[in-house]
């Protein structure tokens, strides 16, 4: 496999199976994207996945590692689409990942009635009025920031791609909670679970993981906290068989 500029091949779990394609003025996937896939509840037997603002396919990847259900992932960035279809063909997943070009904005038109049943989106966190976090690096901005969709935009079409009794799993900061509790209701999106994650003991929450069930009925389950590492910096023992390791 070719690598461009300053591209990259990571490990992306600890077994070292599978490889992904990575750069660090590109994008390269956080602790939050494995979370997210660890989170998910994945269909069992049947059904379709979406990965909304997959960037280089990272959950896709993760997510076949547990299933062989079909997943689709969906990327805006040209740069980002290319890095992932690369990644999934250097993993030989070809026929169980397709990945495409677009706007998530318009993937409820592109699929019309074709619903999945697990809908995963590890989003832009930072409204762009937040000129505190803007990066002169457009794909980083594009990445981090609402340039492209909103918060209200991605809850909107999930809502819309995800069949009635499906789940949507996204990865979040809990900063943004309220409002991601509300536009989940306000689009028939029902949460059903919801996890904070900490960098270790004693420090304020960092990461916020929820799951919510289209026309699901009001049962909101508190999960225990997640903390990420020990008082010595090291990853926990719960989260060392999730974690990638580079090469």
């Amino acid at each position: 496999m070719q690598l461009k500029d300053d591209e990259r091949l990571d490990d992306l779990v600890v077994d070292q199976s599978m490889q992904i394609i990575q750069s660090p003025t590109v994008f390269a996937f956080s602790t939050d994207a494995v979370l997210l896939s660890e989170f998910a509840s994945v269909p069992k037997k049947r059904g379709k996945i979406l990965d909304l603002c997959t960037g280089n396919a990272v959950i896709p990847l993760l997510l076949a590692r547990k299933t062989i259900l079909p997943i689709t992932g969906v990327e805006i960035q040209e740069r980002l689409y290319d890095m992932a279809c690369r990644s999934v063909e250097l993993n030989d997943l070809q026929s169980q990942i397709q990945i495409i070009h677009g706007d998530l904005k318009e993937m409820p038109a592109h699929f019309k009635n074709n619903k999945f049943d697990l809908v995963t989106v590890n989003p832009p966190y930072f409204p762009t009025a937040n000129i505190h976090h803007l990066n002169n690096n457009d794909f980083l901005t594009i990445a981090r920031h609402e340039v492209f969709c909103s918060l209200e935009d991605v809850i909107a079409a999930s809502s819309k791609l995800v069949k009635s009794g499906g789940k949507l799993a996204m990865v979040h900061r809990p900063s943004r909670f309220v409002d991601i509790i509300t536009l989940l209701r306000q689009y028939k999106i029902e949460p059903k679970r919801v996890q904070f994650v900490y960098p270790k003991m004693g420090r304020e929450a960092n990461i916020l993981l929820i799951e919510g069930i289209r026309d699901g009925k009001p049962d909101l389950r508190m999960l225990p906290p997640l903390y990420l590492l020990d008082e010595h910096g090291h990853y926990l023992k719960e989260l060392e068989g999730i974690m990638y390791e580079r090469n």
